[in-house]
């Protein structure tokens, strides 16, 4: 099952269940109850919101032993988190927007994102799929000179719209071995799949929730695969993960 948020024109947001190019609106809470209602829309009719509204997105840094080795770093043996914050989120379609006036370099860095569905402390790993509403596509966008200048990543990745997510929550799928690309202006960046993956899903909400309360609609960002670059004004960035979608942003 696909949600996804969406508007028309100027009216307030609706949510509603994604198949094919017909979307299906329903009403109530998609971490609790819901239903759907008669009402249906063609997809190519909307505008596409973000599909979730983070308190954050907990983001996971070198998780993918190639890109471990592109940026010249020791293997990790715990998860590195960082946070990005609710306002660099921003929905497919819309604009990323270059920070010119403090980066000279902005990179692409295509990842699977954890959509959380329920409050998350301190869960064993055993039990963390019990907490997983579903599964996005995300950029983490990174200004990588910055992030090189910088003690911590906060300024890197926490610019406004740094966090393109969507298109939509696919609640419905293995996300074990999942295909993984990164697209710049049509060509293939970065390709790999989510098994490959240092620590795995249910660990990193293991371990993220040990140190801080996941509550619904936080995501997981993953980590990114090697092939990581910069991007400049004028470039489309996709990111596709097979089974849930293609994320598609313009930079300006």
């Amino acid at each position: 099952m696909k949600f996804i948020r969406f508007k028309i024109q100027s009216n307030p947001e609706k949510i509603g269940i994604l198949e094919d190019s017909t979307i299906t609106e329903i009403t109530g809470n998609i971490f609790g109850g819901y239903k759907t209602v008669k009402q249906k829309y063609i997809l190519d009719k909307v505008s596409i919101c973000p599909p979730v509204y983070p308190s954050k997105i907990v983001a996971v840094g070198l998780n993918y032993k190639d890109h471990t080795i592109e940026m010249n770093r020791d293997l990790p043996k715990e998860p590195r988190i960082f946070l990005k914050p609710s306002t660099s989120v921003i929905a497919h379609g819309e604009n990323i927007v270059y920070p010119k006036h403090m980066s000279s370099r902005v990179d692409y860095e295509g990842e699977l994102g954890v959509v959380i569905g329920k409050t998350a402390r301190k869960v064993e790993k055993e039990k963390a799929f019990d907490y997983v509403l579903g599964y996005t596509c995300i950029n983490d966008i990174t200004a990588r000179d910055l992030q090189s200048a910088d003690i911590q990543f906060t300024r890197a990745k926490g610019f406004d719209t740094f966090a393109p997510i969507g298109p939509v929550i696919e609640t419905e799928i293995d996300p074990s071995n999942l295909e993984i690309s990164t697209y710049l202006n049509g060509k293939r960046k970065q390709h790999s799949y989510t098994s490959k993956l240092i620590f795995k899903i249910e660990e990193l909400i293991s371990f993220i929730s040990s140190v801080m309360t996941l509550l619904p609609g936080d995501i997981i960002s993953t980590g990114t695969p090697s092939g990581v670059a910069p991007m400049e004004v004028g470039d489309t960035v996709e990111v596709e993960i097979k089974g849930i979608g293609k994320l598609t942003n313009n930079i300006i």
